[in-house]
């Protein structure tokens, strides 16, 4: 039987995988531990099919706590390995998945108080898998890409963020600029990093405002008219032995410092 798209009750032990091929329709393959019990927890994501080695199916037994919520296909690793882009490393598991359905912008900053991020034409599945994984740990409230320019959700973001794409939204808007619009309107202050700011990001003084934080890709950094839709611009100090941080550092050392801003005034861990 299934329920909002999953098979109820406990597995009875794997079933043999049928062979080695795509994902069903429309659901993308997950892999890895982590990326993999974070989605079997999900109560959001319609589960499609699960392969596993006997170690995978272990493990990932262990990290859910519980009776999967569907039932394992036996497969061996190289198996799995076929289904996924090379070199993909997936511990023993693949889920096939319906990638998640996210709340609009206006819903994900009701429902909590964080920062948000703003990543303008950042292409890199990893670099975004990543920053969703910084955004979880340091409480962010949504990440928002353009849909035009950001990846769709891969097996690659979601080990990237081990288990935070099931935690954090992923916003897709038309346009930035609009979506920054949106967060201004709701009290945001918006903050653009860009490396050429004259001001660095604790010298802004940005005090309890709650902020919207706009990375632009690494190469190029922001658009123009992401960086004049900004309220201000900051850079994070750095020496010059390197030109640039990769953007999903850069985002991971803001947010740890927008975080110990907050504790510093004696505000809780969210």
């Amino acid at each position: 039987m299934r329920q909002n798209g999953r098979r109820t009750g406990r597995h009875g032990g794997a079933s043999r995988a049928r062979g080695v091929e795509g994902a069903p329709s429309g659901a993308v393959w997950l892999h890895g531990l982590h990326a993999v019990a974070a989605a079997l927890r999900n109560p959001r994501r319609r589960l499609r099919r699960l392969l596993a080695t006997p170690e995978g199916e272990a493990a990932v037994a262990r990290a859910v706590g519980g009776p999967l919520p569907l039932q394992p296909e036996r497969a061996d690793p190289a198996a799995i390995a076929a289904l996924l882009p090379p070199g993909a490393i997936h511990q023993g598991l693949a889920l096939a998945a319906d990638p998640l359905e996210p709340p609009s912008l206006e819903e994900a900053l009701a429902a909590s108080d964080g920062p948000v991020l703003v990543l303008d034409q950042v292409t890199d599945p990893r670099n975004v898998g990543a920053i969703l994984r910084s955004a979880a740990a340091f409480g962010a409230s949504a990440v928002v890409v353009q849909d035009r320019h950001a990846p769709g959700e891969t097996g690659a973001m979601a080990r990237a963020a081990a288990g935070a794409l099931e935690r954090v939204p992923l916003i897709r808007v038309v346009n930035i600029a609009r979506a920054i619009g949106t967060l201004k309107q709701a009290g945001l202050w918006v903050v653009g990093l860009d490396r050429d700011a004259p001001t660095t990001l604790a010298g802004a003084k940005l005090g309890d405002r709650r902020l919207a934080l706009v990375l632009g890709a690494e190469d190029e950094g922001m658009r123009r008219l992401t960086r004049e839709a900004c309220d201000e611009l900051v850079r994070l100090p750095q020496t010059d032995a390197v030109e640039s941080l990769n953007v999903s550092v850069a985002a991971a050392v803001a947010l740890y410092a927008l975080m110990a801003e907050r504790l510093e005034r004696g505000e809780p861990e969210r």
